[in-house]
């Protein structure tokens, strides 16, 4: 207990030094790198913290007494929270290394100050935030999160997309946030002060018509959040706009902050609820992940592309705890912990994948300026430590063995697969469809990112910045290599982390208070031995194909020396960067296969010669997707929205009298509620 109170102080000391230093000398690279130290030794004890707390099995609490109105702060720390702790910890320390290169060229454009307090004040909301023990600490802890985050994504603020992006962010978390105030005030009985152990002793007599507003308040407001189809609009906005590095916290961690709440609330505080539930968190999880990979294929903007890969990830997770929550409800609690450890791995594995995968597309932007990979290309070249680290973070979220994605993503069919096992109809009917949505999910996830590493790294360079690229700098590159190691580290070593989680979650929520035995030496088992996958021995395997087929070559003789040739151009006498595939065709063919979905728009023009239309002197393409979940819920939400503000602005007649009168009748209709029986 002392040691994590030491922890503690340490993770808010770190914090609090290095915002101060970013404060005082944000603008000089000693500044920057203060900066960074205090955010990268605030996220070490953070994640320690986090490690001591899964290991030891014992939780640590504090309370804060109170010296202003809503200053009083109750924290508390158990496996759950600490696992959480290590996931900001393991994306915050390379986001904060690489940030203190990365930031350098924003010097003399944009406050670097604002830049280096903002990414300390973020990380220590975040930490504080799985600290919360009651409403109050939790909803407060959240509010700086999303104001930390909103003033991050406005770094280059003069920007009219970073604008637009912003504004989305904050109405949508401040819906979600609304939604949470509203959640919290009635599972604790409308006190905000209660903790979370009373909430969680009163929460099995609430009436059940109150639980399911609960439930639908938790939903919509950790999705809104997290990103879940139809509330993730602001994410392929506000992600693609931040600084690089703050867009590997936001997609790496602060929309995790959106599971995290949803598995606290739905598994540890409200207790068991019905089948549906679980039904409903699971559908918009493979719905999320499938619309996702599907945006994603359009996408030719690396960050966004990313961005919309980030919904088809949380709809994973999704999968993983709605699955849990659901098979609970039946009884098949060695399901149930199956599906929610799947869900949070899948949490940790994302966060390192895409946290990497955010950083490499920083270090293409910077030595590029475009995040169009329409002008990228040939890059491999120039920067082969940034495309290998590119390719592992490709290689994971694609769930190839032995890489992290594998691992969770295994774990996640393991767990809809073990629900054959239940004699439900609803069962019988739902897990096939939920299987065959998360292995179309899969595929499509593999083709989009061949498409991404292919596109922006591979072939020749289709634009002169691309050909001038040039390798990042080397904190940029130890940033991006500790998470490569993280998604390697965590892929091979499933047989480690999954007794962790199982030991975090026994007795949470009805679940039994020793967690079933999922893993055998290196294997990793499911209940009714479904399957079973061992990940080292996985790798050694492929290890030992490629030895082998290396050891072929050279016993068979073949020539591994570089030869030179020129290749076939169809006739033409060399090859040109007009001649490669583009995003646009090799998107194509699955724009076609999903044309429903997409609506696409094209317009073609075509420029004859004046003397006969048989000679063309110019074409021009043109192609747009159309967002149908912007176009049918949020656009015609908007112009209500507008009509009714203009509506309400008639009421400003600027008399005097008007307002008077305005008065007297709120004052009546409130007497009158009062005096309602």
């Amino acid at each position: 207990m002392e040691s994590m109170t030491i922890l503690v102080a340490v993770m808010i000391g770190g914090y609090a030094v290095g915002a101060l230093a970013a404060l005082l000398g944000g603008t000089t690279a000693y500044g920057r790198w203060l900066a960074a130290l205090g955010a990268m030794s605030g996220a070490g004890a953070g994640a320690a913290l986090g490690l001591v707390a899964l290991l030891a099995g014992q939780p640590w609490s504090a309370t804060l007494r109170a010296v202003l109105p809503l200053t009083g702060l109750a924290l508390r720390l158990d496996g759950l929270s600490g696992f959480f702790l290590l996931v900001v910890g393991m994306v915050g320390i390379p986001a904060a290394l690489y940030g203190a290169s990365y930031s350098a060229h924003y010097a003399g454009r944009y406050s670097l100050r604002r830049l280096g307090a903002l990414l300390n004040l973020l990380l220590f909301a975040l930490s504080l935030q799985l600290l919360a023990d009651n409403a109050l600490t939790f909803l407060l802890s959240w509010e700086l999160m999303s104001l930390g985050a909103y003033l991050l994504v406005l770094t280059e603020h003069d920007q009219p997309e970073t604008a637009r992006a912003a504004l989305w962010y904050i109405v949508m978390t401040h819906a979600g946030f609304a939604a949470l105030v509203a959640m919290f005030l009635l599972l604790a009985g409308g006190d905000l002060s209660a903790s979370f152990s009373a909430m969680r002793a009163a929460a099995p007599a609430l009436d059940p018509a109150l639980r399911t507003g609960i439930f639908a308040l938790a939903l919509f407001g950790f999705g809104s959040k997290a990103g879940i189809v139809p509330l993730h609009v602001w994410l392929p906005l506000a992600h693609p706009v931040a600084p690089s590095h703050v867009s590997a916290l936001m997609s790496g961690v602060v929309i995790k902050m959106g599971i995290y709440g949803l598995v606290r609330v739905l598994l540890d505080l409200l207790g068991e609820g019905p089948a549906w539930w679980g039904a409903t968190v699971l559908a918009l999880g493979a719905v999320s992940a499938l619309l996702g990979v599907l945006y994603a294929l359009m996408e030719h903007d690396l960050k966004r592309l990313l961005a919309y890969h980030s919904v088809e990830n949380i709809g994973i997770i999704l999968i993983g705890v709605g699955a849990g929550l659901f098979f609970r409800s039946f009884g098949r609690m060695d399901l149930a912990i199956l599906g929610i450890i799947a869900g949070l791995y899948h949490t940790i594995n994302h966060a390192a994948f895409k946290g990497l995968l955010f950083l490499g597309a920083g270090a293409v932007l910077q030595a590029t300026h475009t995040r169009n990979m329409e002008e990228l290309g040939g890059l491999i070249k120039p920067m082969p430590w940034t495309a290998g680290s590119f390719l592992i973070g490709s290689a994971a979220i694609s769930a190839l063995p032995p890489l992290n994605g594998f691992a969770s993503e295994w774990l996640v069919f393991q767990t809809l697969l073990g629900g054959f096992s239940v004699p439900a109809l609803s069962v019988t009917l739902g897990m096939p469809i939920a299987v065959a949505m998360l292995a179309l999910t899969s595929g499509l996830a593999a083709a989009c990112f061949v498409k991404a590493f292919g596109i922006t790294f591979l072939a020749l360079p289709r634009s002169e910045e691309a050909a001038q690229a040039r390798e990042a700098p080397w904190p940029m590159l130890l940033g991006m290599g500790l998470l490569a190691l993280a998604c390697i580290g965590l892929g091979l070593a499933p047989f480690l982390v999954v007794p962790l989680l199982g030991a975090a979650l026994a007795g949470m929520g009805g679940l039994p208070a020793v967690a079933p035995p999922l893993t055998n030496g290196l294997a990793v088992q499911t209940p009714g031995l479904v399957g079973q996958v061992a990940a080292p021995l996985v790798a050694l395997a492929l290890a030992l194909m490629l030895g082998l087929t290396l050891l072929g070559l050279r016993v068979a003789g073949v020539n591994r020396r570089l030869r030179r040739n020129d290749a076939w151009g169809c006739g033409r006498i060399g090859h040109t960067a007009r001649m490669e595939y583009t995003a646009t065709s090799f998107a194509e063919p699955l724009r076609r296969i999903f044309a429903e979905l997409y609506r696409p728009r094209e317009d073609v023009t075509v420029d004859s010669h004046p003397e006969s239309r048989y000679f063309i002197q110019a074409m021009s393409y043109e192609s747009a997707v159309t967002q149908l979940i912007e176009r049918r819920i949020y656009a015609p939400l908007l112009r209500l929205i507008e009509g009714g503000s203009r509506q309400i602005r008639r009421l400003q007649s600027g008399s005097l009298h008007a307002y008077l009168l305005y008065i007297t009748l709120a004052l009546a209709v409130l007497v009158l509620a009062a005096q309602w029986p």
